[in-house]
């Protein structure tokens, strides 16, 4: 006979107090498993726009310098110069400081000359200083809001020891709205290995449906040249892009309308005798196949593009897509998902080969989410890496930035705090 400390219960030949045991087991390692992915995945506000000296509602992503500090822009805000009808927008910084952030405000536009409304992602140059594009003010031509400029900030010469030091703007060119003068950069600039810049404009140009422009520095200054002009046919027209160059020095972008039909196109500009020549690479159909590629493209090691769309797809609010060449010259066109919200922005690619990016609606509140795209097996898999919800973020326009370590950082346009948008980053 057992005595009672050796006494067991048995059913059916389980001993039901050793199975207990084992379900608590279970029960333990389960929730530190559960414990350690919400760790492993967090997602937090590094800053709350508050609509005033520091700007509100951000547009575009954001740029990480060598030393990991994050630069972006808020078109709306800052000093709300009197040129602005209320606000002319910002250029920020924010330091990594040990376990914190530290938001500085780099330049308050004043809506003159020096432009207003920067509505684009900036650039980290090779000297260091901080180059983009404001899409209005700048003065030089007709426009009561301007045509915009292409600028530099550069850092104080000495250390500051103030909570605000602001850096030195140089307005590099002015746009005008002469018949043939392209306006209105509303995307950024990129530097090819020579050191001069590129961009496009949505406005202006021969045929009236933007350009695709160049400068070049020269003797202290810069020479401004229109690379092409987009005349609203099957070239396309609108190019709402950002432009990526390739190691052969080959300019790739989109525009929102023209095309075949009308929906958009992407395209390339190849380097062709002492000019350039203009490819349309892919015409949008419309539909299921996808509407008005605005937010331009990314290119992967072998070539391959990818980029998302506004509208169209199975939902109606675009669809991510990949364009790979072929070897006969040509373009094959994959969708890779479909979407309840548009993409407003650029792609992302980290270094697995998976791609990030955010929609403007959608997710679990409606409020725009960070998605991920992951290829595996022969198939591409969404997955919702974080839904806005408002308190933290809504309605998302920018791209997201991937880091050397796989952390996320972006904008969202609206919510936060004060609801004037904010800054974020995530672990996923």
């Amino acid at each position: 006979m057992a005595s009672p400390g050796q006494h067991r219960t048995w059913i059916f030949g389980i001993n039901l107090q050793a199975a207990a045991v084992a379900l608590v087991f279970v029960f333990l390692f389960l929730m530190f498993v559960a414990s350690q992915s919400v760790q492993a995945q967090t997602f937090n506000v590094l800053h709350s726009f508050t609509g005033g000296q520091d700007g509100e509602e951000p547009y575009a992503g954001l740029t990480m310098d060598r030393a990991g500090n994050l630069y972006g822009t808020a078109p709306y805000g800052g000093n709300r110069g009197s040129n602005c009808y209320g606000s002319c927008g910002t250029v920020f910084r924010l330091t990594h400081i040990r376990s914190g952030w530290v938001f500085t405000p780099l330049y308050d536009f004043l809506g003159g000359t020096d432009g207003s409304d920067p509505l684009a992602v900036v650039t980290i140059g090779p000297d260091g200083n901080v180059y983009g594009t404001t899409a209005m003010g700048g003065g030089g031509c007709t426009s009561d809001y301007g045509c915009g400029t292409v600028f530099k900030l550069t850092p104080p010469a000495t250390a500051c020891h103030s909570a605000l030091c602001p850096w030195t703007e140089t307005v590099l060119y002015r746009f005008a709205d002469s018949p043939v003068g392209a306006s209105n950069p509303y995307w950024g600039v990129v530097f090819d290995q020579q050191g001069s810049l590129y961009g496009t404009t949505i406005v202006g140009g021969t045929g009236g449906a933007g350009t695709v422009y160049e400068l070049t520095p020269s003797g202290g200054g810069w020479n401004a040249k229109t690379l092409y002009n987009f005349q609203g046919g099957t070239d396309g027209a609108i190019p709402l892009t950002n432009l990526i160059i390739d190691r052969s020095g080959t300019l790739y972008g989109t525009t929102v309308y023209g095309g075949s039909t009308g929906n958009g196109n992407v395209f390339r500009l190849i380097r062709s005798g002492a000019g350039w020549a203009e490819e349309s690479i892919y015409s949008f159909l419309g539909g299921a196949n996808g509407v008005s590629p605005q937010g331009g493209v990314v290119l992967d090691s072998s070539g391959n593009l990818y980029g998302g769309t506004v509208g169209g797809g199975s939902y109606g609010g675009g669809v991510a897509y990949e364009l790979s060449p072929t070897s006969d010259g040509g373009w094959t066109y994959t969708i890779l998902s479909n979407f309840r919200g548009s993409i407003n922005s650029n792609l992302s690619l980290d270094a697995g080969g998976n791609l990030y990016g955010t929609t403007y609606s959608g997710g679990a509140y409606d409020d725009g989410m960070v998605f991920k795209l992951s290829f595996s097996n022969g198939v591409w898999t969404q997955t919702v890496v974080h839904s806005f919800n408002g308190y933290d973020g809504a309605l998302p326009i920018g791209s997201v930035l991937v880091d050397a370590n796989d952390i996320l950082y972006g904008t969202a346009t609206l919510g936060g705090t004060y609801g004037q948008g904010v800054v974020w980053e995530m672990t996923p």
